[in-house]
């Protein structure tokens, strides 16, 4: 009886938090042809549009290693600046939290943070996008131990301080960090949107840009690491960027720790059944699309597709999931252990007694946050051994 009325408050609660936020935007269905490859795009020319997206998609699944290449950045630099809020809503309580950090840097008050700042090797038509932003937490040596760093990937629409308390945890363990902001986020985000929206959206082939740019940002960032001496490696992602993570962690076999924070196997699956996404299916469904089309079309940027390469190369790895999850279904989760276990993967499994976007309150997020830190904790440390 307990459990049943406890399942209805979280469900509620996650409702009551998915809902709050009144300016996501229905737009209708775009494929996106452009934003994609040409000389793969043009391979399945004369299709119909949805045979064509769904035949670019396995090709592009298939010929990963090219989709997810890139050549190494040359204008690394750092930057010194006051950091920002950039919200993604517009509640009032928000609001008055930016408008108090902008005082603050304007009086002085406000200490000036460091930032990686580079250009991507994935080109948009948005200027500020394409320049890549990750706030640099660098942690003191531990003596005898490997140089070792966290790239740490928030949610989707995160305003620019999420995950930098994590971030200073690891800092504690003798791990430096890169807070990794993904493609059109904070201060990526063109001046036109309210939300990061392009980074998931309607139009299918930004969506699948956007993922492409954000697996590249990730190694582009290990490749300074490297170049500041570092030599062990993880990555930490939560909601979309666990996918983002997963993604680059099976095309580059320098991440030895990965974190997922929420994980699911289908991207299409999470847009069709989620709560967060309930705008981008309704213009699937209004162009005829179903939760197996948007599957296959959707194959590119799901972390199902890469499974075998993921298991290819040994490393720590760790799942959380949440029992009442609207956003990331459990099913898809289960799904995800099971694939892991199959395929032979090294990995602990976590469960939060809350929903997805519930993790970020009181008492969820602490728990949260316990589980993340010690397993890196102890990861890192293994890995040091080992060296």
């Amino acid at each position: 009886m307990f459990s049943k009325l406890y399942a209805q408050w979280m469900f509620a609660w996650e409702t009551a938090l998915t809902t709050r936020d009144t300016n996501r935007i229905v737009r209708p269905l775009e494929w996106g042809f452009d934003w994609l490859p040409q000389d793969i795009s043009d391979s399945v020319e004369g299709l119909p549009e949805l045979e064509r997206m769904t035949a670019l998609s396995a090709s592009i699944a298939a010929n990963s290693d090219r989709f997810f290449g890139y050549t190494t950045p040359t204008d690394f630099r750092l930057e010194h600046r006051h950091p920002q809020l950039f919200p993604t809503n517009v509640r009032p309580e928000t609001l008055a939290q930016d408008a108090e950090l902008k005082q603050k840097a304007d009086s002085g008050e406000l200490d000036k943070a460091e930032f990686l700042r580079f250009t991507s090797p994935v080109r948009t038509p948005y200027p500020e996008n394409d320049q890549v932003n990750a706030r640099w937490y660098p942690a003191q040596q531990k003596p005898g131990r490997p140089k070792q760093a966290m790239i740490v990937m928030p949610q989707w629409n995160a305003d620019a301080f999420s995950h930098n308390a994590l971030c200073e945890i690891y800092n504690r363990f003798g791990i430096s960090c890169l807070r990794l902001s993904k493609p059109y986020h904070d201060i990526r985000r063109p001046a036109e949107l309210e939300r990061s929206d392009y980074a998931c959206s309607s139009n299918i082939g930004r969506t699948m840009s956007s993922c492409q740019q954000a697996v590249v940002d990730i190694r582009s960032c290990l490749d300074w690491l490297e170049q500041q001496g570092y030599e062990q490696f993880g990555v930490m992602g939560t909601s979309l960027g666990s996918c983002y993570a997963f993604i680059a962690a099976a095309h580059d076999p320098r991440l030895q720790v990965v974190a997922f924070n929420h994980a699911s196997t289908w991207f299409g699956d999470v847009v069709w059944t989620g709560q967060s996404t309930r705008h981008i299916r309704a213009a699937f469904e209004q162009a005829g699309l179903t939760q197996q089309t948007l599957r296959e079309v959707y194959r590119a940027i799901s972390p199902m597709a890469y499974m075998e390469k993921f298991a290819a190369n040994r490393r720590h790895a760790l799942v959380i999931h949440a029992k009442y999850d609207l956003t990331f279904i459990e099913e898809f989760s289960l799904d995800v252990l099971k694939n892991f276990k199959a395929h032979g993967v090294n990995y602990v499994s976590k469960v939060l007694p809350c929903g997805h976007y519930t993790t970020g309150e009181t008492p969820y997020k602490y728990i949260d946050a316990w589980y993340l830190g010690t397993f890196i904790r102890s990861a890192f440390k293994k890995l040091a051994v080992a060296k």
